[in-house]
């Protein structure tokens, strides 16, 4: 009932908004909306009251009456949101004559009239048979509610608002695996002599939900671990068994290298170059090939790694392993009943156990028994229990009929039993995920704007913003276990294979991931709402004719299985999609990113319910004019548009236009006249100042919403710092900030006085650029240590400044690159700062100096602070040719360093200081010689890696054999 009820409560906000309203009177058919407003809250009223019965599960009856019903529901929004749309005509209409004369206004206001009239009378006629329809068929849906056995009686329904505000819990410790992974740890710590290779294979098998992917990142993580192997990578596999994308995936773990490779060999032969002779651990996770020779293949490499390298396969599968020759394999089993009831409380109480809440303890029992020992299971119900208190809410669990259901498609009841406690809206979002395959990396603000783009994000039980709303609803899942965190990046987000098993089942009447061609009835098609397919080279013929056939479409997502690989290619052809925009007209979204489309046709602009349209990384010249018609337009996504020339005029028309993502768009050099009154503007994230009659940096003043990210360009053209003071750069919520003044930066004075201007707040900043800046020094903003959370810091061809700015006091600051400041020739305490406690550069772990031609001194002592450089791991000076004399001391940390086109003495410097360098990459070192390069030796005790290019005064690194084989 979740998806019916979250729909028909989106029709009332529509129903409810006066704009709407007038609009339907001048129709004249606002009484039809009335009498579907009646029938309609009675309908809601049902759903309310039933959300938290099983009978859309368990009832066939029910669960077909909720599937016209809510088929119904989406007519209804389809009607409403014509309606919405031609209102919003109406108003664009009538204010396209302001400023104009008044014969001239008299002209067009007959001709407008004229149009308008005819379009009312269109719309009229064509909409008020269609509502007479809907509220028949309504009624007729409301009388057959006492054929189905719900409740009808006025039932208060359950309070669930304080879910949103309820305690998260931390991800816990694994309970119960102590055993498991101790052995599993000898096997990949120890030498237990049964493999002749240079590589072992470490299996985890086990049933799905068991704990296997948990139990491998467990062992990944690990300090012991970490310790003893030099390289590590972890690939999610799943059914998708590529060899190239699997290898490419490792040789980025390895290497930190983006580099692109032509075939499988030359990929192959890399990352055997990277791992020669280190010891390697790779992670194969949900590994469902039982293929040898493709086995074979994918492992080439590992032979060339050191001995006591290890390979950790997690599967549901054996026979793989049989292959192998695995003659014994310990499958993971179950938790005990002891175990799993601690995991339990763990997650419904925040304790192990149930000593201080014993009268939960029998339904406690019960349900754990009916969990089966499944992890996945516990923690799901555990989390959907957290929020209950009473033991008779722990009896409804415990006694639902969901646990007795005979399901062919194997979803554990547990997980069903956590999706049906949801909230009707999570529900919904949640059903949402069945588009989106296995493995999938999900960004959390990207779904968010799909999410809000659906109209699934409803502020009116809120004074959030939808994307506030759309994190907290994110967040509820996140802690229900329904996605987790992605075991290689924390930043983006997995959903277990059980659990996008569960949204599939639940969404199959209106979701459907296209992966494969393949005969389908028109009519099978025309029920689907919503689509989505996996990008491929190109898009067969079979598929678009799949796509067409699905004439009620409102969603079409282009998703790429696993991680985005940058040398990938997808075509789609201009003909294929103006067919495809011909006959999809109710489309909401379409994400065709990543394909190299050129053109976008005019037809575009006939998508009127359009809300969401993602042409990113794509190869189009410029948007028509046909643009501004997608009244709807809430999200534009141009990001990584690298042909991108224009944007057109009719910007300003798309009122409701909340994100323009246009970074890496580099031939895009000007912003529509007037995108400034765009007032809902939360995301803008390039900024292009013009002079005169072009964009001012003053028209930030009326974008309070702004924030994220922003870059902002051509500064040189901003005539005076109150301009820049108006921008209000401290009143938006900026995380990453971009400050260019371009080629044309000449006016020192006149630029410190703008950068003083344009400080952002504080609270929120992580990132800082700024480049070609003409200033003679940085106002004391750059670099102040209520920049609390700045973690990245980048300056660039500053020609005049001859000081860097304090930067040493930055808490957070983890990664700096400083690059072209010419008139810089001392570099000392006015970069750590002053501060007589704690450290400078607390937290700096890499930092780059760059093309500093004039730079000579560099002094880093500790004489005011019980350290400098605490953190850093990497350092690289690169084309600083008068730097001869370095200051600097004890670098404990240091790991890495690369030192290009500088004197011998920067090298020998700090070598002495950073004992514990293990790669060390040189070019071009001015006076590099033999006798130079032995006392540099005598301080790469720890190095592991020495790299040397074009140091030509160094013929040999070794007097002898015996001396290199020694060292």
């Amino acid at each position: 009932m979740a998806e019916a009820a979250a729909l028909v409560s989106v029709i009332f906000e529509k129903l409810a908004d006066e704009a709407f309203k007038k609009y339907a009177r001048s129709l004249n058919i606002h009484s039809e909306l009335k009498q579907l407003e009646i029938t309609l809250s009675r309908i809601q009223a049902l759903l309310i009251i039933n959300d938290d019965s099983d009978k859309e599960i368990t009832d066939e009856s029910v669960r077909l009456w909720l599937n016209s019903l809510q088929r119904l529901a989406y007519d209804i929004d389809a009607v409403l949101d014509d309606l919405a749309t031609e209102a919003r005509h109406h108003e664009l209409t009538q204010e396209s004559g302001a400023g104009t004369s008044k014969i001239i206004k008299n002209i067009q206001s007959y001709c407008t009239n004229f149009s308008l009239t005819q379009r009312l009378f269109s719309l009229t006629h064509r909409l008020s048979p269609e509502l007479h329809n809907i509220i028949t068929q309504l009624q007729r849906l409301e009388k057959q509610k006492s054929d189905l056995d719900l409740i009808v009686k006025d039932e208060k329904p359950k309070n669930n608002t304080n879910r949103r505000n309820e305690v998260y819990l931390l991800e816990s410790d694994v309970v119960g695996r102590e055993v498991e992974k101790e052995k599993l740890l000898n096997k990949l710590l120890g030498d237990d002599g049964s493999s002749q290779e240079n590589f072992s294979i470490v299996p985890i098998v086990g049933m799905g939900g068991v704990g296997k992917t948990t139990l491998a990142r467990l062992l990944y993580q690990d300090t012991r671990v970490q310790d003893h192997f030099q390289l590590k990578s972890w690939v999610s596999v799943s059914a998708d068994f590529d060899i190239f994308k699997i290898s490419k995936t490792i040789f980025q773990d390895v290497s930190k290298d983006e580099k692109e490779f032509e075939d499988l060999d030359k990929l192959q032969m890399a990352i055997a170059r990277e791992i020669k002779d280190k010891r390697f651990l790779v992670v194969l996770d949900d590994v469902w090939n039982e293929n040898y020779d493709d086995w074979e293949r994918l492992v080439l490499p590992f032979h060339s790694g050191a001995y006591g390298s290890r390979v950790i396969m997690t599967t549901r599968k054996q026979q793989l392993f049989r292959m192998i020759v695995f003659n014994h394999l310990d499958q993971l089993e179950i938790l005990s009943h002891e175990d799993a009831l601690s995991l339990f409380a763990l997650h419904a109480l925040g304790v192990d156990n149930f000593d201080s809440h014993t009268p939960l303890k029998p339904q406690a029992e019960g349900i754990v028994k009916k969990c089966g020992g499944l992890p996945l299971a516990l923690k799901a119900i555990g989390r959907l229990l957290s929020t209950k208190t009473g033991e008779e809410e722990w009896n409804e669990v415990l006694n639902s009929e969901i646990w007795n259901l005979e399901s062919a498609d194997e979803i554990l009841p547990a997980l069903r039993l956590s999706y049906h406690d949801l909230p009707a809206d999570l529900k919904r979002l949640f059903s949402y995920c069945s588009l989106f395959p296995k493995d999938f990396l999900f960004d959390k603000e990207e779904l968010i704007l799909l999410w809000m783009a659906e109209g699934y994000l409803n502020p009116s039980y809120a004074t959030k913003s939808p994307e506030g709303i759309g994190r907290e609803c994110f967040e509820t899942l996140l802690s229900r276990s329904f996605f987790q965190h992605a075991p290689n990046d924390e930043s983006l987000f997995v959903m277990h294979d059980l659990m996008n098993d569960l949204a599939k089942s639940i969404a199959e009447d209106y979701f459907f991931q296209f992966y494969n061609e393949r005969e389908m009835a028109e009519e099978a098609l025309a029920k689907y709402l919503h689509m989505s397919f996996i990008r491929e080279e190109y898009v067969a013929y079979q598929k678009f004719q799949t796509f067409k056939r699905a004439i009620n479409l409102r969603t079409l997502l282009a998703v790429s299985a696993g991680v985005n690989k940058s040398w990938e290619t997808f075509y789609l052809s201009s003909k294929l999609l103006v067919d495809l925009i011909r006959n999809l007209p109710f489309l909401k979204v379409l994400c065709l990113s990543r394909f190299e489309i050129s053109e976008v046709p005019d037809s575009i602009g006939s998508l009127k319910y359009l809300t969401y349209l993602n042409l990113s990384q794509t190869k189009i010249k410029r948007l028509p004019q046909d643009v501004g018609n997608l009244y709807n337009l809430q999200t534009l996504i141009l990001f990584g548009c690298t042909c991108l020339t224009m944007l057109p005029e009719s910007f300003l028309k798309l009122k409701l236009l909340r994100h323009l993502d246009i970074r890496d768009t580099p031939l895009l050099e000007k912003l529509p006249v007037g995108i400034g009154e765009i007032k809902d503007l939360h995301t803008l994230t390039k900024i292009i100042i013009e002079g005169d009659n072009g964009f001012s940096i003053t028209e930030l003043r009326g974008l309070n919403n702004l924030h994220g990210e922003i870059s902002i360009q051509r500064l040189h053209n901003v005539q005076s710092p109150t301009h820049a003071h108006e921008a209000k750069l401290s009143l938006k919520r900026l995380t990453k900030l971009e400050l260019n003044w371009g080629e044309g930066s000449q006016h020192g004075t006149l630029e410190k006085e703008v950068l003083k201007e344009l400080e952002p707040n504080s609270d929120r900043l992580k990132k800082l650029s700024v480049d070609s800046y003409s200033g003679i020094e940085f106002p004391t903003w750059v670099g102040h240590p209520s920049f609390r959370r700045l973690a990245h810091v980048s300056i660039r061809n500053c020609k005049n400044c001859a000081t860097l700015p304090q930067l040493g006091q930055l808490p957070s600051l983890k990664e700096l690159f400083i690059d072209g400041m010419d008139q810089v020739k001392f570099i000392g305490s006015e970069f750590t700062g002053t501060n007589q406690f704690g450290a400078a550069f607390p937290s700096l772990e890499i930092l780059r100096f760059e093309n500093m031609q004039g730079w000579e001194v560099w002094s880093a002592n500790s004489e005011v602070f019980h350290a400098v450089f605490p953190c850093l791991r990497e350092l690289q000076i690169k084309d600083c040719p008068k730097l001869i004399k370095v200051s600097v001391e004890e670098l404990p940390s240091l790991e890495v360093l690369k030192i290009d086109r500088c004197d011998v003495c920067v090298l020998r410097r700090m070598v002495h200081v950073a004992s514990s360098i293990t790669k060390l990459e040189i070019m071009s070192i001015f006076g590099l010689t033999y006798e130079a390069w032995k006392g540099v030796m005598e301080y790469l005790g720890a190095v592991e890696e020495i790299r040397i290019y074009m140091c030509n005064e160094i013929s040999y690194l070794w007097e002898s054999e015996a001396e290199a084989i020694g060292g």
